[in-house]
């Protein structure tokens, strides 16, 4: 999470495979049967779970009862069907990083409403991709929209919030000591533990299954001029991205290590059920080797860096992977289909071992 207007990038899309064609079958996406999409039209991400795997939460642009598109994310649950879909944010503002509690009678996200009530401004496009680090709050609301509760109270940057599996801990990412690192607290707001503090931006984070470890992305400037230039983008609310790593520390913040050393663009890190396999997007290539836009593909890997596999083929842009709590199902975020540019929609398959 976080990362999440990467979803908004202005990627080409090339001739998908048939939504129906099962793995094997002409292409080379051998994890992926019976893969479905779920949704139609604008930018759709960051499609979760819930936590009984019967609903996803996700956020979009189109608003379904309208079917009009808007500037800014706001947070919608449906079925794995891709019906009954039910905006639960405020509309107001822009909504990112949904994730259901357990029970799957509340959900959390993060809005900027309480700043304003417009979309905020969007980054100029630049060389290099940059997004704002705008003043989100995380609140929790009930699937009906009522009983929204404020549960961060820091100026500027909270988001990316998730919940263990135990039902425990929300880890999320804030500004709030400066520079952009990962927190925990209670499930009711309360027990706030910083977990890392290396200069550089640490986020996006997911618990393993049995809540006891955290994967999350990073990118720590190396050199005095990369931390003098990261510096300057904070204090702009800037972030700016070419490299991101992947780590994996315990759940409060010790024994870090990192997974990833390829110097390219990793992020949208998810344990899979055996608690030991990460699935993440990679641009698969450093920064410095990628001429132009770079596609983006769904890839496995060891916790310890191993086993790296690529999972997805089709498409410029896959991210936001979630397998579903038994493990059977992988829900994701493709432009494969699109008949607009930056269109992305949610996906469903079932999960080939």
């Amino acid at each position: 999470m976080g990362l999440v207007t990467l979803a908004g990038l202005s990627l080409a899309t090339e001739m998908p495979a048939r939504a129906d064609e099962p793995a094997g079958a002409g292409n080379s996406e051998r994890h992926l049967r019976n893969v479905r999409q779920l949704t139609a039209g604008g930018k759709n991400a960051e499609a979760y779970f819930s936590f009984d795997g019967s609903r996803l939460i996700f956020q979009s642009t189109k608003d379904p009862a309208s079917q009009t598109l808007g500037d800014c994310y706001q947070m919608y649950v449906m079925d794995l069907e891709g019906e009954n879909v039910r905006r639960v944010s405020t509309g107001y503002g822009a909504a990112t990083c949904g994730y259901f509690f357990p029970g799957g009678r509340r959900i959390l996200y993060a809005s900027t409403h309480m700043a304003g009530l417009q979309c905020p401004p969007k980054p100029k496009r630049g060389p290099k991709y940059r997004w704002t680090l705008e003043d989100y709050e995380i609140y929790s609301v009930r699937l009906d929209g009522r009983e929204l509760h404020r549960l961060t109270f820091s100026p500027g940057y909270d988001a990316e919030a998730t919940v263990s599996p135990n039902g425990r801990k929300i880890v999320f990412t804030s500004m709030r000591d400066g520079d952009i690192d990962l927190y925990s607290m209670n499930i009711d707001g309360t027990g706030l533990k910083r977990l890392t503090d290396d200069v550089g931006y640490d986020g996006g984070a997911f618990y393993s299954p049995d809540s006891k470890r955290i994967v999350y992305r990073a990118q720590h400037p190396g050199t005095l001029e990369e931390r003098e230039a990261y510096r300057e983008l904070l204090s702009q609310n800037l972030m700016e991205s070419s490299n991101l790593e992947l780590f994996v520390m315990n759940a409060d913040g010790s024994g870090k290590q990192q997974v990833t050393r390829n110097g390219a663009s990793n992020f949208a890190p998810f344990f899979h059920p055996d608690g030991r396999r990460i699935i993440f997007t990679s641009s698969g290539r450093p920064a410095a080797q990628t001429q132009g836009r770079p596609s983006f593909h769904l890839h496995l890997v060891n916790d310890d860096g191993t086993g790296l596999e690529q999972v997805t083929v089709e498409g410029r842009f896959n991210s936001f992977p979630m397998f579903s709590p038994d493990g059977k199902l992988l829900v994701w975020v493709s432009d494969r289909n699109a008949k607009e540019p930056d269109e992305y929609n949610v996906f469903l398959a079932d999960w080939v071992p």
